[in-house]
């Protein structure tokens, strides 16, 4: 039975569109709208140059969309109930689309950074509003397969982001970064305009009853906001050893605290938390913020790897990230068919196992990798992403009832997306500690009374002194050459520590996941 067919039989309502093509169209709203997050991250140093700014001050252009996309993530579901969900979804495509193109003819900083905000606003209900319409579409049976489409999006956009980025940026110009949402925008927004419709249960909602919850509203923005400041700026500004940092993070727990009782107790809340009470669902959202925490971290950590240690240029270093990205189109379709046949929960299950796994095998790390074996480490950790974002997506959203589908899309999806700004911060902060540990015990042996040490140094001031003209002392050359390599092999192994605390954080995650019900494939949530 075709997917319209199936939702007019349980629901009595049959879309005049196909859904596969509904599908595809909402999914590449969601597309452009990920890409943009990572995209821009190449173009940093070329945006600061333009407009006589410090790099610094240019990173506030991605700090500004990361506030405003995590601040309208959770009540995005109430904004679809207030206008309506294709209303709503058609304002988020023509106004990211319209921002897209203020940021690309910005002539000021102040400029694109206010557009960025205002993208950043646009862009953050196009995500969940996408899910809500996969499952006003699809019924349960199919929904696994529907989610597969959102996958591919989801998880490839930003691992193309870089590599589109510094393509784009040194073949034509930054502001091209931001133009190319242009024409897409367009016939994203004809076509959902064409195709999608809202269900009769969207209709029926009347709009003018609904009460708008300022308070909680504010808090969410407060909190939200203020955790997105920290997480971005934390790093730069030695986190708690900043006074800015400091009061941003109490501003985070005030807002969140806040939040939390305030939606608890009041009678029309903003968002509805209380579907995190469905078990599925809860555990569901505590999974994605580990895979995306683990994700999006490891995600950073490799292109930073190759430019930094291994001196690639930005396009290649995201090619490093490509062959994982095809693997990954590759086993989404296949974990879709084999969900009906094994237990949704084993495959989650094993696929945090496996992903534990590839980051032990990325500990293999070695200062001299070549671009191969770099490739062949993501692909390892792909294979893992594969297992794991269908089948935790569908368990989502397995037992939540029609009620909560809304607010639940919305929650489900700001877990995803904070998660990877903590995996992003984390991961950064971790390798700058551990390479400062690791240079303190690596130094230990760069000592007088080490032999070793003693030995090496005598040996390449021999060379320095046979083999090149060197201005002053041949024995200081030798020995800033030690101090350099003992920098780099020290940065070394801090990548390789934080690969194994990626992999205890994935083998910690594995528990968990049995707690699932015990399904083989999607079925009928209670309250259809």
């Amino acid at each position: 039975m075709s997917a319209a067919g199936s939702v007019q039989g349980q629901l009595g309502w049959t879309p005049r569109a196909n859904p596969w093509a509904v599908a595809v169209i909402v999914t590449l709203a969601a597309f452009m709208e990920v890409l943009d997050t990572t995209i821009v991250n190449v173009a940093l140093p070329h945006i600061a140059g333009t407009m006589s700014a410090s790099y610094d001050e240019s990173t506030w252009a991605l700090t500004s969309y990361l506030v405003a996309n995590s601040i309208v993530l959770p009540i995005s579901a109430f904004l679809g109930r207030w206008m309506g969900r294709k209303r709503y979804f058609m304002v988020c495509i023509v106004m990211f689309t319209v921002c897209s193109f203020m940021c690309g003819v910005a002539t000021e900083l102040w400029q694109l950074i206010l557009f960025r905000l205002l993208q950043g606003f646009f862009g953050g209900g196009l995500q969940p509003n996408q899910q809500a319409i996969l499952l006003d579409y699809f019924p349960p049976e199919d929904r696994s397969k529907a989610f597969s489409v959102s996958a591919i999006a989801i998880i490839v956009a930003p691992i193309c982001g870089p590599t589109l980025g510094g393509w784009i940026t040194d073949t034509f110009s930054w502001r091209w970064v931001f133009l190319i949402n242009v024409p897409v925008g367009i016939v994203t927004a004809l076509a959902v305009m064409q195709f999608v419709e809202d269900p009769p249960w969207e209709k029926r909602a009347d709009k003018g009853t609904l009460s708008i919850d300022y308070i909680g509203i504010g808090l969410i923005a407060l909190g939200l906001g203020a955790l997105e400041v920290t997480l971005d700026r934390g790093e730069n500004l030695d986190w708690l050893g900043s006074n800015f940092i400091r009061v941003s993070a109490v501003l985070t727990v005030v807002g969140l605290v806040g939040a939390v009782i305030w939606l608890l107790r009041t009678r029309h809340p903003v968002v509805e938390l209380r579907a995190l009470k469905d078990r599925n669902f809860a555990l569901a959202c505590v999974c994605i913020f580990g895979f995306a925490t683990v994700l999006y971290g490891s995600a950073v950590l490799i292109p930073q790897l190759a430019q930094q240690q291994l001196g690639y240029t930005a396009m290649w270093a995201g090619l490093v990230l490509t062959p994982g990205a095809v693997l990954i189109i590759l086993i989404i379709p296949i974990v879709s068919k084999i969900m009906p046949y094994v237990q949704t929960r084993y495959i989650v299950a094993t696929g945090f196992l496996l992903l534990g796994l590839a980051m032990v095998y990325s500990h293999g790390l070695t200062p001299n990798i070549d671009f191969h074996n770099l490739a062949m480490m993501r692909s390892a950790q792909s294979m893992a992403i594969g297992l794991l974002f269908v089948p935790v997506t569908t368990l989502a959203y397995i037992t939540l009832p029609t009620r909560f589908q809304a607010d639940g899309t919305a929650l489900f999806t700001m877990f995803r997306n904070i998660a990877g700004s903590v995996g992003i911060s984390t991961a950064s902060s971790l390798l700058r500690e551990r390479s400062q540990v690791q240079q303190a015990y690596l130094s230990e042996h760069l000592s007088t009374t080490n032999q070793n040490y003693q030995d090496t140094l005598h040996g390449l001031t021999n060379s320095i002194q046979d083999y090149a003209h060197v201005a002053g002392d041949s024995t200081q050359a030798a020995a800033a050459h030690m101090y350099q390599t003992l920098i780099a092999q020290s940065t070394i192994l801090a990548y390789k520590d934080v690969f194994i605390y990626c992999a205890i954080l994935a083998f910690c995650l594995i528990p968990l996941t049995l707690l699932f019900s015990k399904v083989k494939t999607a079925g009928a949530a209670p309250g259809h």
